[in-house]
């Protein structure tokens, strides 16, 4: 289940992704974000520094200062999105790719059941979502709606 964290990064996405197909973007305030995209501004700050951190937004001060999206959103990974905002996605700490922990209370991997069957499910959900990005999520109004919950 992703969080209302990553729900909120992936509204204000959708917004500076919406706002960069224009004929003229403009950057947006996080106040512009916040009233487009129906989330919280309070939230928006920390989330949209860690977004822009990553190098997907770009935030310009002063007076028609705000955030805009500099990658482009078919090179936005919503998997990475993912792990940038929630952490690790695997079920498992010995699943995951990147944050791999063996489990305290494991005695073999290579036996151990727990981890046959969730990294069985994990590798269906891993292809689908790996394969997701920001574009998909612009293109598809369902989409869009089934992930945010909008």
């Amino acid at each position: 289940m992703i969080t209302q964290k990553m729900k909120y990064a992936l509204k204000a996405l959708l917004v500076l992704g919406d706002e960069a197909r224009r004929d003229r973007p403009e950057a947006l305030t996080i106040e512009a974000i916040a009233k487009r995209s129906g989330t919280p501004k309070r939230f928006l700050e920390q989330i949209l520094l860690e977004v822009r951190n990553a190098g997907i937004v770009a935030s310009i001060r002063g007076r028609s200062g705000g955030y805009s999206l500099i990658k482009r959103p078919e090179d936005v990974s919503i998997s990475e999105l993912l792990r940038l905002i929630d952490g690790p996605i695997a079920p498992l700490p010995c699943l995951s790719r990147r944050a791999y922990q063996r489990c305290e209370d494991c005695t073999d991997e290579a036996t151990c059941r727990l981890r046959r069957v969730f990294s069985e499910v994990f590798w269906s959900y891993l292809i689908l979502i790996e394969s997701l990005s920001l574009a998909d999520m612009l293109g598809s109004e369902t989409v869009a709606a089934q992930v945010t919950g909008a």
